[in-house]
């Protein structure tokens, strides 16, 4: 059955402007945002003015593009309701560089009827094997056509901000506001899914004190608390020699490398790995003879857990190089991100008011953890608490990611609830 919420007055546009994004290059390069270019590519820039200009059009006066292409965007408070707090909501400009993005192609399935959905290389998505999908008989599913991720992660996101600016910014027949409302901050950023989405973020622009990421999944999810997250980089040095004559001497860093990764415990690896479970993920090995290298994720929910990972980490390469004589290993660990629940806890408004947004549009909400990191854990770390809003998205960072128009509109109702509520008025549901 087609769902209701599909009848809202933003629903062709909030379709219109998702399949407008998705179809834009963004994805972010975390080599050259590692050594400190931000934004990492230059089609990011790109889409920051494409926004700005958008928003502009909308009728925000008050639209900035930094130097590092965020995209600041300040609505005002319309009148009487200057003195409500401000509340600001940020979603990211990349996508992954895990899978391509160039020339997605996206593919609209209206009123679906819950078959298995085929794409192309022989992917495709089974509600046998996807609960959600199964649930989701009767919606309009968005799927690319599977030689690409289609990019709703965060693009998703993005439309359902800007949906909600629009719909905030129309007036009524009388020409007052249609909704009235207190301040609305608006960021979009680049290099979220590099680690970088808030090395440049222009803290002091902020005046909300509370803000919300829009990048979860499935409808109605709440994410209020993410892993630690740190990176460990693995140096081997060994001695290089020609293969014929290299007994004794040869020190081979290769297979150095590759007995460190064998030491990495199997059930606690990503694909091992749920719910409150942490885990070690290799994420790139190189290196020769000479010289090799492997660059380590760490992930824990518990600041102890991540010590214990840490410390591990040091006494898996204490024993490769007593393993090989003559071998140098070095370690070198970066804190990427921090869990930000206790953070949050600090402040329960933020999270009882989103609730109550989550069952203002009809659905009961459901908080669940991130199996990774938002820019809105590095932004609560930064004094601001900044939970994470579903999407809709679903299968992120993949060929067979897909989205669901319904539970993007909920989103878009949810961001509206929000910022009523910061008035402390009550918005009608949209069942």
């Amino acid at each position: 059955m087609k769902p209701a919420i599909l009848s809202a007055p933003f629903t062709d546009a909030l379709l219109a402007r998702f399949l407008k994004y998705v179809q834009i290059w963004t994805t972010s390069d975390s080599s050259r945002s590692d050594a400190g270019t931000v934004p990492s590519t230059e089609r990011q820039a790109d889409f920051a003015q494409l926004l700005a200009q958008e928003l502009r059009t909308l009728g925000v006066s008050d639209v900035t593009v930094t130097a590092h292409s965020y995209v600041c965007a300040r609505i005002p408070a319309t009148p009487g309701m200057e003195d409500a707090p401000a509340v600001g909501f940020l979603a990211h400009l990349d996508t992954t560089e895990e899978v391509s993005g160039l020339n997605v192609r996206p593919n609209v399935l209206e009123n679906y009827q819950g078959t298995p959905i085929r794409l192309a290389d022989g992917a495709g998505l089974d509600p046998a094997q996807d609960a959600a999908l199964a649930r989701a008989a009767g919606d309009t599913i968005i799927t690319s056509d599977g030689t690409t991720l289609l990019g709703a992660d965060d693009k998703a996101g993005i439309a359902i901000i800007m949906s909600a600016a629009e719909e905030l910014l129309k007036t009524a027949p009388d020409g007052k506001p249609a909704l009235p409302h207190g301040t609305v901050e608006i960021v979009f950023s680049p290099d979220e899914e590099t680690g970088h989405g808030m090395d440049h973020v222009p803290l002091g622009w902020f005046t909300a004190r509370q803000c919300y990421t829009v990048d979860g999944g499935q409808a109605g999810e709440i994410e209020a608390e993410c892993f630690n997250a740190w990176k460990s980089e693995i140096t081997f040095s060994g001695k290089a020699k020609h293969t014929g004559t290299a007994r004794p001497d040869m020190v081979n860093a290769v297979t150095m490398a590759a007995d460190f990764i064998s030491f990495l415990p199997r059930n606690e690896a990503p694909e091992t790995t749920d719910s409150y479970q942490g885990f070690y993920a290799p994420m790139e090995i190189t290196g020769h003879l000479e010289s090799a290298a492997v660059t380590l994720f760490l992930r824990d929910f518990d600041t102890e857990g991540m010590k214990r990972r840490l410390q591990n980490v040091e006494t898996f390469a204490q024993a490769i190089e007593k393993k090989f004589p003559g071998a140098k290993v070095s370690v070198t660990h970066t804190q990427q991100y921090l869990n930000m629940k206790e953070k949050i806890d600090q402040c329960p408004a933020i999270t009882e008011n989103l609730v109550q947004a989550v069952r203002q549009a009809g659905l009961e909400p459901v908080f669940k953890p991130i199996r990774g990191g938002t820019d809105g854990a590095r932004l609560t770390e930064m004094g601001i608490p900044c939970p994470n809003i579903f999407t809709g998205g679903h299968n992120y960072h993949s060929r067979t990611e897909w989205a669901a128009l319904s539970q993007m509109a909920y989103a878009v109702q949810t961001v509206l609830n929000l910022i009523r509520l910061q008035t402390g008025t009550v918005m009608s549901v949209s069942k």
